[in-house]
């Protein structure tokens, strides 16, 4: 119980400092942090609370991760639902708080504003296509689980784990940003394209599919290829 409180918190914090920072802060007027903000909140989410509960939990706070680690040796099968369900009450949880907040300002209409969702085609944030989404999705996964995997190997420096992934998402939302608005994790993608309402809803398969396939790879490529045999 005290692992999936972890993962719930965890996550909560994640789509709240995430999301939160690309639907209030990303565009403010004059002060607007932009892509390299929010790119750089995600990562902050993810170093502060890898630290604060990752050595409760693990610190996933995705289902790809989750199922990735899976493949990869490091996580039983039998726990993979359960975090599955905590991670996504937390992303649910943290969009609806955002969503409260967010409606604190006159004019706002989540449905509109795209309210952080990922989304490919028309609702790219650069345009981009559906085949040029799955593949971003799908590699980029896959290079976040090769660095957790990595990080936390045996043979790896004790202790600095989460700043080398909290780092990596940074890296990951600063390119895919433009392409997607960046998932590499479902349970973020789903607290919000819940309240967005429509669109998001429609294109979310997209955002559960290509990441777990990517965690999938990432964790065998280093199970089967950088890991060392015990």
């Amino acid at each position: 119980m005290k692992r999936l409180v972890a993962e719930t918190l965890g996550t909560f914090v994640l789509v709240l400092g995430g999301c939160g920072s690309a639907v209030l802060a990303a565009a403010f007027p004059e002060l607007g942090i932009g892509f390299a903000g929010v790119a750089l909140a995600f990562g902050l989410t993810v170093l502060v609370m890898a630290f604060a509960v990752g050595h409760i939990s693990g610190g996933h706070f995705n289902p790809a991760v989750t199922i990735g680690l899976t493949v990869g040796g490091r996580f039983p099968v039998s726990q993979v639902v359960p975090y599955i369900i905590a991670q996504l009450v937390g992303a649910i949880a943290a969009a609806g708080v955002l969503y409260l907040i967010a409606s604190g300002k006159a004019g706002f209409d989540a449905a509109a504003s795209g309210f952080a969702s990922n989304g490919y085609g028309e609702h790219s944030p650069g345009g981009f296509s559906m085949t040029a989404g799955m593949i971003t999705e799908l590699v980029l996964t896959a290079v976040f689980l090769i660095v957790i995997m990595g990080s936390t190997d045996k043979r790896a420096p004790a202790g600095f784990a989460p700043i080398a992934i909290g780092l990596a998402l940074t890296l990951i939302h600063l390119v895919s940003i433009p392409v997607t608005n960046t998932s590499v994790n479902p349970a973020r993608s789903t607290g919000v394209a819940i309240f967005q309402g429509g669109w998001a809803l429609d294109q979310l398969w997209m955002f559960w599919l290509l990441p777990i396939i990517g965690a999938a790879i990432g964790g065998a490529i280093y199970r089967f290829l950088l890991e060392k045999a015990e």
